[in-house]
């Protein structure tokens, strides 16, 4: 609480194509005292990447005794490819430091994270049409047609879970996108209930009327 205000968990979440990992990047940029979750992942590592930067990267059975052990905050298991997960200390411990921190998961992920934090704000991250998102998918050049059409009727399925967000930003640049997320952050920072060091502060030395 570097000001007096609580640390805020942040979850992002949105469509494959919708441009989550670009607008966190950019936000984390313009924002020193955010930072984005690390998750942990069954998945090798690819060239260039950092154990403990990019993932933590574990094995299936370290995952699994991790699960049994309570250490996510959510985690799911892709059937025949991998599994991922948020780590509940390295969320716990960033928050602690009074650093805000973004979880970059998909609806599911986010829901369950709801669950176990309620004091959570959750950000869906939905694309100015259905049309502009299948063309940002066309535009990667790294999905087949048989990809991007599965990732449309998913898009589809993940829209209808905005209502169970508390913001929808919509992403027509990226920057706008940022702008809206940091006045959500600053709002939800700005709440009495999460300000309760910085009202003790103010009131210090006021006298009883």
């Amino acid at each position: 609480m570097m000001d007096g205000r609580q640390a805020l968990l942040v979850v992002l979440s949105g469509p494959s194509g919708v441009g989550k990992g670009t607008v966190c990047r950019k936000l984390i940029e313009s924002n020193p005292n955010m930072t984005v979750s690390v998750s942990v992942t069954t998945r090798p590592m690819r060239p260039g990447e950092v154990d403990g930067k990019d993932y933590f990267f574990r094995s299936r059975e370290e995952f699994s005794r991790m699960v049994r052990d309570g250490e996510f905050l959510e985690y799911t298991r892709v059937f025949g490819t991998h599994c991922y997960g948020t780590p509940r200390k390295y969320v716990t411990e960033r928050l602690s430091e009074g650093r805000d921190v973004i979880l970059e998961i998909d609806v599911q992920g986010g829901l369950r994270v709801k669950e176990v934090c309620p004091e959570a704000v959750l950000v869906f991250l939905a694309p100015p049409s259905m049309e502009e998102l299948k063309h940002r998918l066309v535009s990667r050049g790294t999905e087949s047609e048989e990809s991007i059409e599965r990732r449309t009727e998913v898009a589809y399925t993940e829209m209808r879970c905005i209502t169970a967000y508390d913001y929808v930003v919509i992403n027509s640049t990226v920057d706008d996108a940022v702008v809206g997320m940091e006045a959500i952050v600053h709002a939800e920072k700005s709440r009495v209930a999460r300000s309760v060091d910085l009202i003790s502060l103010l009131l210090e030395g006021c006298e009883t009327v």
